[in-house]
């Protein structure tokens, strides 16, 4: 027997597994295992490790960067077909991400703590909007309950990650711990959603 159905604007979101068939349950619980396995892994990673942890991402961020820069430059150099506008629009656009790519990679620690901040934004803006959703689908009975309280945990880690002081070591803490929680619960939810639902 399923649960009540939200009405108005979150019936638009609502995710009900009786309705669903086996394999679009199937999906969903691949999809909440495999978010909640990133999500605790990058978690216990920023928490044990997490200057490391900033750096690496740093590292990696620099090296998108110039990747990316380097495409667009070609792009605009080489490419015959687009207008001369949209060529000088790459050219810039491969310059700034190039020149974004050289700093963080010159300076992987300073650029780390930068883009800490920005991430807790970011991530902070994310997890009130992924608490929102998962509260608005709170159509399957057995998970109901996790549903919630992701939900609501998800909205009060982002609220507290956006208007926590921007001390990058607190935030790094932050965000691990947290992502450790929401992964373990997401786990939880994938193995629950859609269990004792009979599909045809």
């Amino acid at each position: 027997m399923s649960s009540p159905q939200p009405t108005g604007f979150f019936a638009t979101f609502s995710l009900d597994a009786d309705e669903l068939s086996k394999s679009a349950i199937n999906t969903v619980r691949t999809t909440l295992g495999i978010s909640g396995a990133v999500a605790l892994i990058v978690g216990l990673l920023i928490t044990f490790w997490p200057k490391d942890s900033a750096v690496v991402l740093t590292v990696i961020l620099g090296i998108y960067l110039l990747i990316a820069g380097i495409a667009y430059l070609g792009l605009g150099i080489f490419s015959k077909g687009i207008s001369g506008g949209a060529r000088t629009l790459d050219i810039i656009l491969g310059l700034l991400f190039i020149i974004g790519g050289v700093v963080a990679l010159s300076n992987p620690t300073e650029s780390a703590v930068v883009l800490g901040i920005f991430l807790g934004i970011l991530i902070g803006v994310l997890w009130i909007v992924e608490g929102i959703v998962a509260l608005a689908q709170l159509g399957d009975a057995p998970s109901k309950g996790w549903a919630i309280f992701f939900g609501i945990l998800s909205i009060v880690a982002g609220i507290v990650l956006l208007f926590s002081p921007l001390y990058v070591v607190v935030l790094w803490w932050i965000i691990g711990i947290s992502l450790i929680v929401l992964g373990i619960i997401q786990i939880v939810r994938a193995f629950t959603f859609g269990k004792g639902v009979k599909t045809a």
